[in-house]
């Protein structure tokens, strides 16, 4: 196991001088990864609602599709979490960002890292999230959890990772994030 400290050091990566400015041909998303700084640092995850449209019912990071009001996609990915789990903005170091990624969706999502050290109440919106757990960092990180499925869709070759965690399962562009994050901090500097 390592450290919080060894993680922010592993993670090693820079924010954009500049913010970014959205493409608009291109439909964007963001959703933060927030990691809660404890003892024992933890994960947050949420379970999206059952009512909603797309992807009731799954596991997710907060997030969601970016606003042109939103100067960059870390703004978009703390909007977010600000209305699906009230986590305050001004509470969130961010970290970084991995490279975005595509979802089956067609949306371009960004992960953005994020630290949060104070004691939060989070609160649940609940026309987007049922629920919201934690689980421990390093256990999410540990690459030899995941499993995977390969599958054929559009004549495309796709990977769809799994990863279990109690009575919660964590699949597809999730745990792709997550996998990608524990591949880099796997990494020996």
């Amino acid at each position: 196991m390592i450290s919080i400290s060894d993680f922010i050091h592993r993670f090693q990566l820079q924010l954009p001088a500049h913010p970014a400015h959205l493409p608009s041909n291109q439909r964007n998303a963001a959703v933060l990864l927030p990691i809660i700084c404890k003892p024992e640092p933890t994960l947050l995850f949420t379970q999206r609602s059952a009512n909603l449209r797309s992807h009731a019912g799954q596991i997710a990071f907060p997030g969601g599709a970016a606003d042109p009001e939103d100067p960059s996609l870390i703004a978009t990915a703390l909007r977010e979490a600000e209305e699906e789990v009230s986590l305050p903005q001004d509470k969130v170091q961010i970290l970084g960002q991995l490279a975005p990624l595509d979802s089956i969706g067609g949306y371009c999502v960004t992960p953005v890292i994020g630290l949060i050290s104070e004691p939060i109440s989070f609160q649940t919106n609940p026309a987007e999230v049922a629920n919201i757990f934690e689980i421990p960092l390093f256990d999410a990180l540990s690459l030899p959890h995941y499993r995977y499925l390969d599958i054929k869709r559009r004549n495309r070759q796709h990977r769809v990772y799994f990863y279990w965690h109690q009575k919660h399962m964590i699949w597809g562009l999730t745990a792709a994030i997550i996998y990608r994050l524990a591949q880099q901090v796997q990494k020996t500097p």
